[in-house]
């Protein structure tokens, strides 16, 4: 989980807790720490490579822009082991285009909810 708004990530923590949809939830401020831990290196501190991940557009440092373009640089094998979701309150059409340019990215509107999560998890882990 990747937003710099606290109330946001605690909500999320727990409709995921909830859920019961994750062994372990990591929750990050900002997006360059967090791309470092998850993929900087053998030394990253997030083992093994998450299963999902939720990166917000508007952050501190990098943006989740990005933060995708990051991510979207990685060997392919390294992308196809995570699903990357952009969980963001813009509705902006640039946004959603500008996402919708990377292929395998989600495209939530903030709040997460369990019928958002539900059908995420239904399209990309079944």
């Amino acid at each position: 989980m990747v937003d710099d708004n606290e109330t946001t990530s605690f909500l999320n923590n727990r409709l995921l807790g909830r859920l019961a949809v994750a062994d372990q939830i990591s929750t990050f401020s900002r997006a360059d720490e967090a791309f470092e831990q998850i993929w900087g290196g053998e030394s990253s501190g997030i083992n093994p490579t998450p299963d999902l991940v939720f990166v917000d557009l508007k952050m501190p440092g990098i943006s989740g822009f990005e933060f995708l373009e990051l991510y979207n640089a990685l060997p392919q094998l390294v992308q196809d082991r995570t699903v990357m979701a952009v969980l963001t309150t813009s509705m902006h059409g640039a946004d959603t285009a500008r996402v919708a340019q990377y292929p395998n990215v989600e495209y939530l509107t903030k709040p997460l909810t369990e019928e958002k999560m539900q059908k995420l998890l239904e399209k990309r882990f079944q």
